[in-house]
């Protein structure tokens, strides 16, 4: 099976979506009854939503433990990212559950609830940076840490294409947030990378924190745009 093709905004019809200035908007149905192609869509978004929560439950944790045991700020940061992650993808599978597949109250409180989200992750991770620039704590070397983050480096950002596409041709912010999200947590992944490798070849330490206040600004930004509906398209 393969994932419904991404739709040509100029000629979208009924029941499909078009997009500009940066976001997707559903064009009106003919009917109350969307056509096949639109169900399979969500679907789609619903298995990849779950697809998605199981790597993450595993990343987050995984990464957690390795992000601690390194005393990486970093690392930690990124593990809690994944778990705001889940969260998004468990909205998703909420969005896409029973009636509320054809809700659009449902996706307007989705995407909200994605927005939200992101910013449950920027608190901790900018409070605990600035705490180790200012009192020059250093992280330990990670091997484990720099295989997770390489690993998510690969399969993120598939996840995350496929969801773009699958929010544009729904018409759905929260399905696009979602890929925002694990399009975020990959680059956040080769952000980290760099930093573990640059504090276990150069001694760099002060790169740690640094990322981890870059995780905090991004997870803020992206927020905002999830909650105006600006990541759609």
């Amino acid at each position: 099976m393969t994932l419904p093709p991404p739709q040509d905004p100029r000629t979208a019809s009924a029941g499909e979506t078009v997009c500009g200035d940066g976001c997707c908007t559903p064009v009106a149905p003919e009917s109350s009854v969307p056509d096949e192609g639109w169900l399979r869509a969500a679907r789609w978004a619903k298995a990849l939503s779950w697809v998605s929560l199981i790597w993450m439950t595993i990343e987050g944790a995984a990464g957690l433990l390795a992000g601690v045991a390194a005393a990486s700020i970093a690392l930690i940061g990124w593990a809690l990212s994944s778990v705001v992650e889940g969260m998004a993808s468990v909205i998703v599978i909420w969005r896409f559950t029973g009636s509320r597949t054809l809700s659009e109250t449902a996706e307007r409180r989705a995407q909200k609830a994605v927005a939200v989200s992101f910013w449950l992750l920027a608190p901790y991770v900018a409070i605990e940076s600035i705490h180790r620039l200012l009192t020059g704590q250093q992280a330990e070397t990670s091997v484990f840490g720099i295989v997770l983050t390489a690993v998510s480096l690969v399969i993120m950002p598939v996840l995350g294409k496929a969801k773009h596409r699958l929010g544009a041709r729904l018409g759905s912010g929260a399905t696009a947030g979602e890929g925002t999200q694990n399009l975020l947590c990959a680059y956040l992944a080769g952000a980290v990378l760099i930093g573990l490798a640059a504090n276990a070849w150069f001694g760099w330490w002060w790169l740690d924190p640094l990322i981890g206040l870059a995780v905090a600004t991004v997870a803020v930004r992206e927020g905002l745009e999830a909650w105006r509906g600006e990541d759609c398209c």
